[in-house]
């Protein structure tokens, strides 16, 4: 009996490929509806997947959005406009980035007058140290008329360092919603060490025999068992570990390097190999460690060594290179095989300050009444003195305090009560603004610490008086800087209380 004949199925399979639907049969407005509610990040993949899906997220509809959820005052501005709406809102996030404006909130907090030696943004709080002292701000006190702080005084002598790293990276970590919060790290001279978290202090490091005075800029290692790392005046390395759960209480260091014979001033971690740790001492020797390599004699953990000419100022690590500021040069060093590869900046008189953003070939020099902008790329070995591309002159003393971002380069120095504000790629100048007293500019001391985090700006200055926190944001901002109008007419004072308790933690709240 022949076989019944099989059933066909073509017309089926024709009509499913009639009425296959695919995403980009979707109405263009319902998709830049859709696109409207992405981030940046996820715009910008969104428009290299394909064509269409580019002109999606190049809407004019979808860049309006953005525009009223962050400026809604300046969003009438470009109602009427039917096209470039996307370029609108970029230039005007680029410029509030730039700090082109001349009315940003500003806010004036009055502490202490002792120096402020370090100040950090942690997302909607200012850190900062004054000697053995820290003092936690709420920046959203400052947007109603109250002002929220807390003051530590746990440690017993001057801070050396302040770190943020992210939570997640330690054995503090409990659940998704603490997925974006970091923790605080400090060094002191009172050779201690000190996790904080919320506020209050989890851990404390013991180990070192004298002041401790440096850490590592990233923790080391990958996943899970990071490891922090510590310099002190004693010349040795400290590997701390932070998975380690427990009471709080004294942690002895995971292992100890040898190798250094003066106090170590700098650390970085490798940019190429997260288990690498370059350090460099107060002799200038620079010794990179692989802190996976275990021996008992710790001093076999040094895998390259070199030394520069100068004082050491500051290094940073891109991939596998590592930038060291020292003396009045700036030499690239290739971690790999411990050679220098370039001189990126040379100054005719000592450094005092340096920042980079190697990923642009840009970095930056702090000098005496004047900065430096330098482009790595022009400054190879064959170039007998590397040339600037712009100077950023108008300093009163040295250039001691640096931030570099891709939009701006912000200067300042502890002899000046000014803060000057560069664009990144060109050094033009955007804006000019005092940190200290505007009413007694006289009696500043000039900005001894400054934080730096997108539209946001927070310094620190004080006189024989009191201290003076300044905290400006920029992101609504809408008076260019060349309309500028003075200071004091957008200026909200806070006065902190003049007494604190002699208790290692108190709080308190200023109206």
């Amino acid at each position: 009996m022949a076989d019944p004949s099989p059933t066909t199925s073509t017309p089926t399979i024709q009509s499913q490929r009639l009425s296959r639907t695919t995403i980009t049969d979707v109405n263009l407005d319902s998709l830049a509806q859709c696109a409207s509610h992405l981030g940046l990040q996820d715009l910008s993949n969104m428009a290299m997947t394909c064509k269409y899906f580019k002109k999606v997220a190049y809407s004019d509809s979808v860049w309006f959005h953005w525009f009223r959820e962050h400026w809604e005052k300046q969003a009438t501005s470009i109602c009427s406009q039917t096209s470039g709406v996307r370029e609108a809102y970029l230039a005007r996030r680029k410029a509030v980035h730039q700090f082109k404006f001349s009315n940003p909130f500003d806010v004036e907090y009055f502490t202490d007058s002792k120096s402020f030696d370090h100040m950090i943004f942690d997302k909607n709080d200012i850190i900062f140290s004054q000697g053995p002292s820290i003092q936690m701000v709420e920046i959203d006190g400052f947007y109603h008329s109250r002002v929220s702080y807390k003051r530590r005084n746990v440690h017993n002598a001057r801070i050396t360092s302040m770190r943020l790293f992210p939570l997640n990276e330690t054995s503090l970590f409990r659940s998704e919603s603490q997925r974006n919060d970091n923790f605080l790290v400090t060094s002191s001279c009172d050779r201690s060490i000190r996790l904080w978290w919320k506020g209050s202090c989890q851990r404390c490091f013991k180990g070192h025999s004298g002041p401790v005075s440096a850490l590592s800029d990233k923790l080391l290692g990958d996943g899970v068992g990071k490891v922090l790392a510590s310099g002190g005046e004693d010349g040795t390395v400290r590997l701390w570990s932070l998975s380690s759960s427990g009471k709080r209480g004294q942690h002895s260091p995971k292992a100890t390097l040898y190798g250094h014979g003066k106090p170590i001033k700098l650390m970085s971690v490798a940019g190429h190999k997260a288990s690498l740790l370059a350090t460099i001492s107060k002799d200038s020797k620079v010794r990179v460690w692989d802190t996976t390599t275990s021996s008992a004699a710790r001093s076999s953990c040094c895998v390259g060594m070199t030394s520069v000419p100068g004082v050491p100022v500051n290094m940073k690590c891109h991939e596998a290179l590592i930038y060291v500021a020292a003396g009045s040069s700036v030499v690239a060093i290739d971690l790999r095989i411990m050679q220098k590869v370039m001189t990126a900046a040379v100054h005719q008189t000592k450094l005092y300050s340096f920042e980079g953003l190697p990923s642009k070939s840009l970095i930056c020099t702090g000098g005496d009444g004047r900065a430096m902008l330098w482009d790595v790329r022009r400054n190879q070995e064959t170039v007998i003195r590397p040339e600037p591309i712009a100077e950023l002159d108008g300093h009163t003393g040295p250039v001691t305090l640096l931030h570099m971002d891709p939009y701006k380069i912000v200067t300042a120095g502890q002899e000046d009560v000014c803060v000057n504000v560069w664009e990144a790629d060109t050094g033009t100048q955007t804006n000019s603004f005092t940190c200290g007293f505007p009413e007694e500019p006289s009696v500043a001391s000039g900005c001894s610490a400054m934080a730096v985090d997108g539209c946001r700006i927070v310094t620190g200055s004080y006189g024989p008086r009191m201290g003076l926190v300044r905290y400006k944001d920029f992101s609504s901002a809408s008076c260019p800087a060349s309309q500028r109008e003075t200071e004091d007419d957008h200026v909200s004072k806070f006065w902190d209380s003049e007494s604190y308790s002699d208790t290692d933690e108190d709080e308190a709240v200023a109206y």
